[in-house]
C-alpha cells in the first residue's frame, strides 16, 4: 500500500506539525484501548457462556442463549476489525477504506444474526436488508477496484 501523508509531522508551520503528532498519539491511545477493549470483550464472551450453561438445564443452550453467546463473540472480532483498522492508519496514515467497509459489513451482519424479526416493522427489516446490501456491493466493488490496480 502507498504511503500518503495527510498528517505530515515534518510541516513548514510548527504548530501544524506538533498538531499532526499529537493526532498520531491520540491514534496510538486509541489502539491501547481498544486492546483493553477486545479483553473486555472475551471477559464478557466467557462470562456470557458460563452463565448460560451454568443455568438450569445444565450445560445446555437454547436459541436465545446461543444467539447471546453468538453477539459476544461477533462484538469482540469487530473490536478486533477496529483495531486493525487503527493499526493499518498507523502504518499508512491513510483510512482503509476497505477495510472500514468489511468492519461495517460485519456490525450490520451481527444485526441481522441477533435480530428478533418478530418484533420488527417490516420497514426496518427492508432498510437493515438495503444497507447489507449497499455495503455487500461496495465491499465488492473496491475488491474488484483493488485487482485491477495490481
Amino acid at each position: 500500500m502507498q504511503k500518503h501523508d495527510e498528517l505530515p509531522t515534518e510541516h513548514t508551520d510548527p504548530l501544524i506539525a506538533f498538531l499532526h503528532k499529537a493526532i498520531k498519539v491520540a491514534v496510538k491511545v486509541l489502539a491501547i484501548l481498544m486492546v483493553l477493549v477486545i479483553f473486555w470483550g472475551v471477559a464478557d464472551v466467557v462470562l456470557v457462556l458460563y452463565d448460560r450453561l451454568a443455568a438450569p438445564p445444565v450445560f445446555l443452550l437454547g436459541l436465545s442463549d446461543i444467539f447471546k453467546v453468538f453477539a459476544a463473540f461477533l462484538v469482540v472480532l469487530i473490536a478486533i476489525e477496529i483495531y486493525q483498522n487503527i493499526v493499518l492508519y498507523l502504518r499508512t496514515d491513510v483510512i482503509p477504506i476497505k477495510l472500514v467497509v468489511a468492519t461495517a459489513l460485519m456490525a450490520i451482519a451481527r444485526k441481522v444474526i441477533i435480530i428478533d424479526f418478530s418484533e420488527l416493522e417490516p420497514m426496518y427489516i427492508f432498510a437493515t436488508a438495503s444497507v447489507v446490501l449497499a455495503l455487500g456491493i461496495t465491499y465488492y466493488l473496491l475488491g474488484k477496484h483493488h485487482k485491477e490496480e495490481l
